[in-house]
Formats: structure tokens, sequence, C-alpha cells
């Protein structure tokens, strides 16, 4: 495993200047030693043995000066540039600004296997035209640049089907908040992270998926404290975003959030399940109701009984308790009808 190490590249403005003071010196013994050869030339006279040398280290000096003026680069905040000479690893450079480093440091990693096929397959569906395949080509042969941004990224991902703990197929989508930790991993360790971050996120989402339920099911032998997609937001987060940090630490990409955006019953179960949602919210609202009456009954039956004024026994008192459950549970209004003889 690679490990990034952080290295210091040297202000810009500095050998700016060297390389501005190097080149007035080489166009001055250029024209110095133009001068002489005029001289000599107008004088009838050998020209002097300086004046070749000037002439040949100007050219030559004028030459290689470009070397050196390949080492300037730029970093704006939140960026960072992976060194690498001649296929060696000296380190990551992540202060912002104008800076100057060895010119043979590699500005590409070169092209890779996935970027490749994946460019190769977009080409191949999209219909481009010979230019633009071209132009795709050579883009993908280019490879993935050593300047690394190290913000914070975002990725939403596709809405997926998957099936749940309980086996019922669900639609699911998630978006993850990523940066790149470890710039040496990122780069050494995994072919192409951005599409590394993008597969393992959908593998972590299926597998957090599959490990839950949607929600409670009173035929499961599950409790209701159990942990579900719908009802547990936070917990589940919580284990998609652990689940994310272990299979992307390889690749040196740390996790800052990542939530579920989109969650709902596959097309071909919603109604079924949305009718069993409904006879849930029947059946409780149902159960509140007759424990509300039996409690209503209860305190009826005490209240006449303790005051003494009305001596109700067994036989009366269960009537009295089936009448009123009747008016308190049923769902059209009640019709009562009076009983102006006796109760017999």
């Amino acid at each position: 495993m690679s490990v990034e190490k952080k290295i210091k590249a040297a202000s810009g403005w500095g050998m700016l200047g060297v390389i501005l003071i190097a080149f007035i010196a080489i166009v001055a013994v250029f024209v110095l030693s133009i001068i002489g050869f005029v001289n000599a030339d107008e004088a009838g006279v050998a020209a002097s043995p300086l004046s070749g040398w000037g002439l040949g280290l100007s050219i030559t000096a004028f030459c290689l000066i470009w070397i050196p003026v390949s080492g300037f680069f730029t970093l704006q905040p939140g960026q960072a540039r992976v060194c690498i000479l001649f296929g060696d690893y000296k380190g990551t450079v992540r202060d912002e600004g104008f800076r100057w480093a060895n010119p043979f440091y590699s500005r590409s990693m070169g092209s890779n296997s996935a970027t490749e096929d994946a460019v190769a397959s977009a080409v191949g569906k999209s219909g481009l035209s010979l230019s633009k395949s071209i132009e795709t080509a050579a883009k993908a042969a280019s490879g993935l640049s050593t300047k690394v941004s190290v913000r914070a990224r975002t990725l939403n991902g596709d809405i997926l089907k998957v099936n749940d703990k309980m086996g019922n197929p669900i639609e699911i989508a998630n978006v993850v908040v990523w940066h790149v930790a470890d710039t040496a991993k990122a780069l050494f360790d995994v072919d192409n992270y951005e599409q590394f971050v993008a597969t393992q996120a959908e593998t972590a989402l299926r597998h957090v998926a599959s490990i839950y339920a949607y929600d409670h099911a009173e035929d499961s032998s599950d409790s209701m404290d159990s942990i579900t997609l719908r009802s547990n937001i936070e917990e589940v987060s919580t284990a998609l975003k652990h689940e994310l940090t272990q299979r992307l630490a390889p690749a040196g990409v740390a996790i800052d959030d990542a939530r579920l955006t989109h969650l709902a019953y596959a097309p071909e179960i919603a109604q079924a399940m949305l009718r069993r949602q409904q006879a849930e919210a029947v059946i409780a609202a149902r159960k509140k109701i007759v424990e509300g009456a039996v409690t209503m009954v209860e305190m009826a039956v005490d209240e006449l009984g303790q005051h003494g004024k009305i001596e109700l026994d067994e036989e009366r008192k269960a009537q009295m308790a089936s009448n009123l459950m009747v008016v308190l549970c049923g769902e059209s209004e009640a019709h009562p009808i009076v009983n102006a003889g006796s109760l017999y």
C-alpha cells in the first residue's frame, strides 16, 4: 500500500526571476558574439575565438533554457500535485500558489485499461463522428492528471432495484460526499479512483439495503425495535458511511457523509404494500378505539355502583356494557330505542 509523502516546492516567482536574468544574459552574449563577428569582418581580420564560443554557448543555452521553464505549475486551494520522477514517487505538493519543481516530474499518469474500456464503450454506443471519436480517444490516452482535487465531492447515485432483508423488491438511491485524503493511494493503488468510488458506492448501498427490512411487519419475527430503512434513517446512514469507509480506504478516499435520497417499494408490489399499510393503520385505530371504549365502560359502571343510587346486578351490568361498547365502537351514528316499560 502506498503512503502519501508531503514535500515542499520552491516558489515560482524566485525561479522566474532567475530564468529571466539567465535569458537576458544569453541574449546579451549572443548579441555581443554577433557584434564581434561583424567587427572582425569589417576589419578584415579573423574573428576572436571568444566570439565563436559565445555564439555557440548562447545558442545551446537558449535551447536548454526551456527545460526549467516547464517546471512551473500552479495549485489552486484544494488541489495537490503528485510528483513522479521516471516512475518513482517522490511526494505530494499541497501548497497552493505559483510553484516550481523538477521539470522532469510527470504531468500525467498515462492511460489505464479501465479508462480505455469505458471510453471505447461510450464511443461505440454514442455514434460520435470521426473527429469527436479521435478527440475522446486522445483524452483517454492522456490518462489521469497528477493534479488531484482534494475538495469535497458529491456523488449522486442512480436509483437501484434491490431486495431488502424480507426479500421485498425496493427502489433505493444514495448521495455520498467524499474527498481524497491520501493522493498516493488514490493514484497508485487503484486503477481509476473516481470510477472506484462510484462502483463501491453502489455495492455498499446494495449490501446495506439487503441487511435491513424496508419497514416493520407484524408477521415478522423481528421486534418493533429492529432497525428498518424507512424508520431509522440516521442508523442506516451511519451503517452506509461505515461500509463505504471500509471499502474506500484502499483508495485513500474519506467519506464525509452518506445519505439515502430515494426509498420506495418497487412498482410491482407498491399497491399490495400500500393496502397492507392501510390495513395496519385501520387495525391500530380500531385497537385504540376499543381501549378507550373499555375504559369508558369501566368508569361508567364504577361510578354508578359507588354512589349506591342505582343498583345493578351482573346481568344488567353486562347488558349496559354491551350497549355502550356498540355505541362507542360503531362506525355509524347510534339511534337508541327508549324503553318506556319494564326492563324485562
